[in-house]
Formats: C-alpha cells, structure tokens, sequence
C-alpha cells in the first residue's frame, strides 16, 4: 500500500516541530531568569568573603564559587598571621576558617566548582538583558553556568616559579611553594628559601624551628620583607642569609640534593622553597576587562573595573599592598560599588 502525504501536512508538521523548539528555549530561557543572582562572587579568600558579607547583609541574591574544597585563600597556607588588627598571632588556616565561618553563619551560599571563563552577554537566545543593563555568564568547568547581574572577581593568585630549566623536574621531590604544607618532610635537615619578601621571610622563620640549617636566597641585596621579622632571623644561628645572588640550577639524583647560586656557591639541601611572589589568577579574562602588563586587573579603590558590572578585589587587582586586612578592604568596597550599580 503507498501512503501519500500531502505538502500542507508536511508544512503543519515542520511548524509544529519549529514550535515546540521554541516553547523548549522559552522554557529554558524563563527558568534561567528565575535563577539570575544579583552578584556572583568568585574567589571565597578575605577578599571574596567580604564581599559576600556585605552583599548579604544588602539583602542581594548572592552565590560565592569556589574551586579549592573548603578554600579560604592564600591566608590558610600561612603559619602565623600577627598583623590582623585586633587577632593577634592567629594561624592562617584558623583566621580562613573564621572568615567562611561568619560569611556562612549569615546564610552565604558557596558552591565548589571551577571557573573556567567569564562572558557578558548580549540579549540572544539563552540570555537577556537585565534593564538596561547585560548580564553576566560566569562559566564553570562542568560545562554548567550562572547568571548573575553583577560580578565580583577575587579568584587571587598563584606562586610564581623561578623559572629555572629543573624546577618543574624537583617539584615534590625537593622543590616546594609551601613551608607551612612540606616543612615537617624537612625536618632536621638543610633547606633554601628563595626570595625576599614576606612570604619568603615568614617560611624562613617557620622552617627554622624544623629544619637544621635554613638558607635564604635572595637576588637583591635588600629585603622588601617586614624589618622585625628580617631581624629575628639575623639573630637565629641556624639562618644563613645571602644577598645578590640568582639560584641558577639544581642537581640530586632522585631528588633535590645541591642548589646551585650564580656566583657558584653550592649549598647542600634537601629541600628548596620558592616564595617569589604570586601571580594573579587572569588568563580568563583576557578580552573581557583591562589588564595591566602584569596580568593585574586596573582597579582602584573602589574597585571599578573598566566592565560595567563587573569589579576585581583583592590580590587580583592593581595595588601596592596585598595583605589579609586590604583583601577584605577590598571586598567590602567592591559590595558596595555593587549595591550602588543595581540601584
């Protein structure tokens, strides 16, 4: 038998099958609105988490997105944080606690989840305007994403390499960027810390109660660490500090067991700590706000990007100052930047 269809009903059925398509992305697109935050906040450090005080306590629909389990930010990695006014000589790890602990305490939702790009959109099928203003699509790396009408970066940093050829070769096998993390692995023997300012300090004096004897190596010939601390350290026998000088290879046969200086002196050590400053954690946003040529998000005070909508706070943005008390400055300006922008 030949059945024979007829081009109208081939016609009802094409728009039939456009039609139900559509209703599907009209179905996706208004359950997406009714999901739309008024800021999502990347990053749960000092800097991420007061923002999510602040905006909460505004009475703004809030999600803070984290990609470390239970992260607190840099601040867990150090040992002693003494320059938190009002909480002296507190761990780090025990002040990050603190500071997730309160954001939490209020009804702060922190969700574990990577970021993997950030975009603004532009009014097509799976997003809209909000007013007159767009909204913003922050990415994650299972393929899902948020919408929200603002957001507040402070995704923070990461340890800089020395960028020597066998660096990457000694890491877990000697070469470390946390003494707080590694150091007890050390303990008695002889370790390198390379660099010069706080951090590089504060793993020296840490490492000096474990280790044996605690080399610090320096390129310049003067500290930018804190002065106090610099000066504990001149007094402890087991330091040897050496200035004007580049570490420029490192030997061991299955691990690290010789560092190497530019003026071929050879220190004999088991271990290598490299605290040589950070790196902001950007690359995303290359294209989407302006970067300095460090990588650094150009942001103020007020912490403004050149995004409207979107605002960098703490250790991702333009300052002279990165410490624990000016993050959590940061995030409270960057709220309320936010505020004023939704009203």
């Amino acid at each position: 038998m030949q059945v024979v269809v007829n081009s109208d009903c081939l016609h009802c059925l094409y728009r039939l099958y456009v039609n139900c398509i559509v209703i599907e992305r009209q179905i996706i697109f208004m359950t997406e609105l009714e999901n739309i935050y008024d800021v999502v906040i990347v990053g749960s450090g000092p800097a991420g988490l007061s923002a999510a005080i602040y905006a909460k306590r505004a009475g703004l629909n809030i999600l803070v997105i984290e990609k470390e389990y239970m992260g607190a930010g840099q601040i867990a990695y150090s040992d002693k944080v003494d320059n938190y006014l009002g909480i002296p000589a507190v761990n780090g790890f025990d002040l990050g606690e603190c500071f997730r602990n309160h954001a939490i305490s209020l009804g702060v939702d922190i969700e574990d989840g990577e970021v993997t790009g950030i975009t603004c959109t532009d009014g097509k099928i799976d997003t809209a305007p909000a007013g007159n203003k767009l909204l913003w699509k922050t990415i994650l790396s299972d393929g899902t994403y948020k919408l929200s009408k603002t957001v507040i970066y402070a995704a923070g940093s990461h340890h800089r390499h020395l960028g020597i050829k066998e660096e990457d070769e000694y890491i877990g096998k000697g070469v470390s960027y946390c003494a707080v993390c590694d150091g007890a692995f050390y303990k008695d023997k002889s370790v390198v810390v390379a660099g010069g300012g706080n951090s590089a300090l504060g793993d020296a004096m840490y490492l000096a109660d474990i280790c044996h004897d605690v080399y610090i190596v320096h390129r310049r010939d003067e500290f930018r660490g804190d002065a106090a601390t610099l000066k504990k350290l001149q007094e402890r026998k087991n330091v040897h500090i050496i200035t004007s000088v580049n570490i420029q290879a490192l030997r061991g046969e299955k691990k690290l067991e010789e560092v190497v200086l530019s003026d071929g002196q050879v220190i004999k050590a088991a271990g290598l700590f490299v605290a040589v400053g950070m790196e902001p954690e950007t690359d995303i946003l290359k294209g989407i706000v302006e970067l300095d040529n460090n990588g650094y998000i150009v942001a103020v005070e007020d912490c403004v990007t050149s995004a409207g909508g979107f605002y960098a706070a703490g250790d991702v943005r333009t300052k002279q100052l990165r410490q624990v008390i000016t993050a959590a400055a940061d995030g409270a300006n960057a709220a309320s930047q936010v505020i004023k922008y939704l009203k």
